[in-house]
């Protein structure tokens, strides 16, 4: 039987996290377009009014109404998106257990057949 010898791929070492100051200078230096911005909410901010100069306070009430509006439907489905997130890692730890346990059934029957293969009908067991 030949031994099968598997090379060990060596990782490169994971790069340390940005620091605040880069996180903020990317945060401040990306475009209103930028899909982390917009993913959640692209009618939302659509639908907010823009500042005005000079806006009568009736009007500033109602833009400051519409943006609260705005923020509590966002924050709503941020919430809801939490709870998926949450259930899809739960599925993932799930498949990963099971996916584990499936590994060590395979590698018991790899072992278990191994064993049993040493013996050879009309001739007897080796070993």
């Amino acid at each position: 039987m030949t031994s099968k010898a598997r090379k060990r791929v060596v990782l490169p070492t994971r790069p340390s996290p940005p620091t605040v100051e880069q996180i903020l200078e990317d945060v401040h230096g990306a475009l209103p377009s930028d899909p982390v911005f917009t993913s959640f909410a692209p009618q939302a901010m659509e639908e907010l009014p823009a500042i005005q100069e000079n806006e009568d306070p009736e009007a500033e009430r109602e833009r400051q109404y519409q943006q609260s509006r705005s923020y509590v439907a966002l924050n709503h489905r941020l919430q809801l998106a939490c709870g998926l997130l949450k259930q899809k890692c739960e599925e993932l730890r799930q498949s990963g257990d099971s996916l584990e346990e499936d590994i060590l059934e395979m590698k018991q029957r790899t072992v278990s057949d191994a064993q049993g293969s040493s013996c050879n009908p009309g001739v007897g067991c080796s070993g």
